[in-house]
C-alpha cells in the first residue's frame, strides 16, 4: 500500500488540507483559544476572513469547545498529521 500524501507534506495530510488549516489559523490567531463555534465565527468575522473560512467554521458542531486549530481541523474532517508515537 502506498502513502497518498504529497512530497514535503506530513503523512495523513494533503496540500489542500494544509492550505485550509493555515487559512483557519490565520483568521483565528492565537488569543481566541479555548473557544466554541460561535466565538470562532465571530473572531474570523473580525479578522475579515474569507467566506470559505467562515463557511467551514459555521459547519462546526454547536456546544463543543476547541482548544486549538488542530481540533477544529479534525472536526471539519481535514487531514491532520498522524501521531508518530
Amino acid at each position: 500500500m502506498t502513502d497518498p500524501h504529497q512530497p514535503a507534506t506530513p503523512s495523513g495530510t494533503d496540500p489542500a488540507d494544509i492550505e485550509r488549516r493555515a487559512a483557519l489559523a490565520e483568521a483565528l490567531g492565537k488569543e481566541v483559544w479555548p473557544a466554541d463555534r460561535d466565538t470562532l465565527v465571530s473572531k474570523a468575522q473580525e479578522s475579515n476572513a474569507p467566506d470559505a473560512v467562515l463557511g467551514q467554521l459555521r459547519r462546526l458542531p454547536a456546544g463543543t469547545e476547541f482548544t486549538n486549530v488542530q481540533e477544529v481541523a479534525q472536526a471539519l474532517g481535514l487531514g491532520t498529521e498522524q501521531q508518530r508515537f
